[in-house]
């Protein structure tokens, strides 16, 4: 028995015709979905009174369904305030301080020599502070948490500023600018509490998603920030190739050197969370769950993964 944080929740009907109720939980440590099954119609009125960032008491079983854990619920109910000590311990959050990311972010930008890249850069990041302090980079996968989209932009930021080093051909004002701007329109994209749980999509984001709207986003911008027009284009082909291929959503692959490493690099830390995550919970010498995120792999983590 347990506390948790409702991430989504939802009354189903099974194959067998029968009521089940499915639900995706969190705590600091992570998420996990599980089942309560043969839901009874006394039962269903009471569970449809949970909803996004309710406070649930859980007894369950674990099991495992395709290679992932679940829960199969005995017992749930929902908590009220009181119940609860501590809020931090049902959020997942970045490991880093929201307010010292966004500091070296705007930092970041504002070493940008092109005075019309720097406007756009400074003005986005302005606009939407509130929002960037606590918002996630997705729904689920990388970086669904507290701050996961600073964290994501940091990261990536970091990363992109030590490849102009190596690759001198690069424009570090592009590269920094697209890094910045790739993923602003998630903050209009996904529907998300101040603690960083979302509870899905919006309109918006269901019938465009982030790259159109901060390729459609981009025309304002940059003629507030006075970007010519070839500028503008630019800034919308890096937001609109950077997924690189139409499965995921980019309708063309980057066009010059500095779309293509920001492609790159939205993988790389993609992927490196993606990793992090699931080995957490590997035991030394032993292998992680499927990762379904990276082709349904599984990692391994050595035997001296703990020693220092």
């Amino acid at each position: 028995t347990d506390f948790f944080m409702t991430k989504n929740s939802a009354l189903k009907i099974g194959s067998n015709h029968k009521t089940y109720f499915d639900i995706t939980v969190a705590d600091n440590s992570g998420e996990i979905n599980g089942k309560k099954w043969d839901v009874s119609e006394d039962e269903a009125a009471s569970l449809s009174e949970i909803n996004d960032g309710s406070i649930v008491k859980i007894r369950a079983s674990v099991s495992e369904w395709n290679g992932i854990k679940q829960f199969k619920i005995l017992r749930i109910r929902k908590t009220t305030e009181a119940d609860v000590l501590d809020m931090a311990d049902f959020v997942k959050a970045a490991p880093e301080d929201p307010k010292e990311m966004l500091a070296y972010i705007t930092a970041q930008a504002e070493t940008i020599e092109d005075t019309g890249l720097k406007k756009l850069c400074l003005n986005a990041l302005s606009e939407n502070e509130e929002k960037l302090l606590y918002y996630p980079a997705a729904k689920a996968n990388h970086h669904a948490e507290l701050g996961g989209l600073l964290y994501h932009t940091r990261r990536m930021l970091t990363m992109g500023i030590k490849a102009c080093q190596v690759y001198t051909n690069l424009n570090k004002d592009w590269v920094i600018a697209g890094v910045i701007m790739h993923d602003m329109e998630k903050l209009n994209e996904i529907a998300a509490n101040e603690f960083g749980i979302s509870s899905g999509y919006t309109v918006k984001g269901n019938l465009l998603g982030h790259i159109v709207m901060g390729a459609i986003s981009m025309e304002e911008r940059a003629k507030a920030a006075g970007l010519s027009a070839e500028k503008t284009v630019m800034m919308q082909h890096m937001i609109i190739s950077h997924h690189n291929e139409p499965e995921f959503g980019s309708p063309l692959r980057p066009m010059f050197p500095e779309a293509e490493l920001l492609h790159h690099l939205d993988m790389l830390d993609a992927r490196m969370f993606d990793f992090e995550e699931a080995l957490k919970t590997a035991e030394p010498g032993g292998f992680s769950e499927r990762v379904r995120t990276l082709e349904g792999r599984l990692l391994y983590k050595p035997s001296f993964a703990n020693e220092k």
